[in-house]
């Protein structure tokens, strides 16, 4: 299967495809030369993954081996500051595409704002009194909030985790959205936190070895969370504050700068009063 590109309807969007890479880009300045600098891009980033595969599957040690490719390195770059937990490069697949991709634009034409969404991880460039929003909503669908950053904000990337997403997950977080300086930062970042999101042994919690149900997983024989039933209020307060001690820590590190938390109907946020409006009037952070 061959790369697909195509504009979208409205003129102000492209679609890039290949194999699990799903691409929507947007990008205002000189937008056609974006465009084309993206598509020419993309045609080998799958093959480069592909090429290393072995390696960006493996879990990350203090020693572990660099990889080559651009977006490779890009990965390790951002998994390597968690080596103290389990975690692979394949942890900020999606961000560090989109990252890429982002940049080769900003390379060959000067842009007021730009993104690349890969499935909801999202690299961002901001211009000077530019802003960007987005919603964040629930596994059924409830509305969570809005995000607003501008350029003054600092950030590169947002990332979102959890049960609801494409890649198989450590925790029971519904979903846990991170800010961070690049899209692969928040998209690790996200996926720790997610996986920390959790009650071991809680026998509400049905859990099956990650390569049971897809074959190609990086968690191998790990357990990963099928089916949660009803926890009470308390648990679900437990669970989140696991996830949110793990992204505080990460902000106090500077590997993020904010970070939203979503488990049944209770949520919890850090870093993020100024660029989350959630759809209540206020979200613990949890003492």
């Amino acid at each position: 299967m061959q790369p697909v590109s195509a504009i979208l309807p409205c003129g102000r969007r492209l679609h890039l495809q290949h194999g699990p890479i799903d691409l929507i880009v947007e990008a205002e300045g000189a937008r056609d030369i974006a465009f084309k600098a993206a598509q020419t891009r993309f045609q080998t980033i799958l093959q480069d993954l592909v090429d290393e595969l072995a390696l960006l599957k493996s879990a990350m040690i203090p020693n572990s081996p660099r990889p080559r490719g651009l977006v490779a390195r890009r990965m390790d770059a951002a998994a390597r500051p968690h080596i103290d937990v389990f975690v692979t490069p394949m942890a900020a697949v999606a961000g560090a595409v989109a990252d890429e991709i982002l940049t080769a634009m900003l390379r060959a034409a000067p842009l007021d704002r730009a993104s690349v969404n890969n499935g909801g991880d999202i690299a961002l460039y901001l211009g000077p009194n530019q802003t960007f929003r987005i919603a964040m909503s629930g596994l059924d669908g409830r509305d969570l909030g809005r995000i607003a950053v501008s350029a003054a904000d600092g950030i590169g990337g947002i990332a979102t985790s959890g049960r609801g997403g494409r890649s198989l997950s450590l925790g029971i977080a519904d979903s846990v959205t991170v800010l961070a300086q690049n899209a692969a930062m928040a998209d690790v970042a996200a996926t720790l936190i997610a996986n920390a999101v959790d009650l071991p042994g809680h026998p509400a919690i049905r859990r099956l070895p990650a390569n049971q149900l897809r074959d190609d997983s990086d968690l191998g024989e790990m357990l990963v969370p099928v089916s949660v039933n009803q926890l009470s209020p308390k648990d679900t307060q437990n669970a989140l504050l696991r996830g949110l001690n793990t992204a505080k820590d990460m902000q106090a590190r500077g590997l993020i700068t904010a970070a939203h938390l979503s488990l049944g109907q209770q949520s919890c946020q850090t870093g993020a009063s100024r660029l989350v409006t959630t759809s209540t009037q206020k979200v613990p952070e949890y003492a």
